[in-house]
């Protein structure tokens, strides 16, 4: 066993767990689901059947990662922020087999209490404040905070907010990597 599991974990059966991953108390890992090397998953964390996470994801406590979900390389996901599988869930109607997907990209970060409703896509590096609840596609390097969330700005690789002079560029005052803002939408100028 190349990784890490607290006595009180669960893993059934049929999951796929990278060197170096950690897995913490209560946690749950069902049949079928991937995990790339290096994760950490907190305290009462259930990753559902088919749920894909890369390498070096970071999952905080008392999230529940559902069938349909994949989440790329480095994405950090707050505490008991919540995803989405199902977009009119009824109890007395059965729609297991109609999940919608939520591709969260290489980078992005999630906070506490977020809500992401399902059928969305998070572009890589974007950042989703605390508490918000997203109801739309995000894209790349964007900032997104509120109910329903609404993009106030862009941030950088480092997790800072960037500031964008008339020429369209900015510069991360961690990295000091540079960004372009053309036509509404930010890459990183290498």
């Amino acid at each position: 066993m190349s990784y890490f599991a607290h006595e009180t974990a669960v893993i059934d059966e049929g999951c796929v767990i990278g060197d170096g991953t950690k897995i913490w108390h209560f946690s749950h890992l069902m049949t079928g689901c991937v995990l790339g090397e290096g994760c950490n998953l907190g305290q009462n964390v259930v990753v559902s059947p088919q749920v894909k996470l890369g390498n070096n994801v970071k999952v905080q406590n008392n999230v529940s990662i559902y069938t349909g979900v994949v989440c790329e390389d480095d994405v950090f996901l707050g505490p008991s922020m919540v995803f989405t599988n199902v977009t009119n869930p009824r109890s007395a109607v059965n729609r297991r087999g109609s999940y919608e997907t939520t591709n969260v990209g290489r980078g992005a970060s999630i906070g506490a209490n977020a809500t992401i409703v399902c059928g969305h896509d998070i572009g890589h590096h974007a950042f989703i404040g605390a508490g918000s609840v997203v109801t739309k596609n995000v894209p790349p390097y964007a900032l997104l905070v509120g109910n329903p969330a609404r993009q106030i700005g862009w941030m950088s690789e480092f997790g800072h907010r960037l500031e964008f002079d008339a020429n369209g560029l900015a510069i991360c005052p961690e990295s000091g990597e540079k960004y372009q803002l053309e036509n509404g939408s930010v890459t990183k100028v290498s």
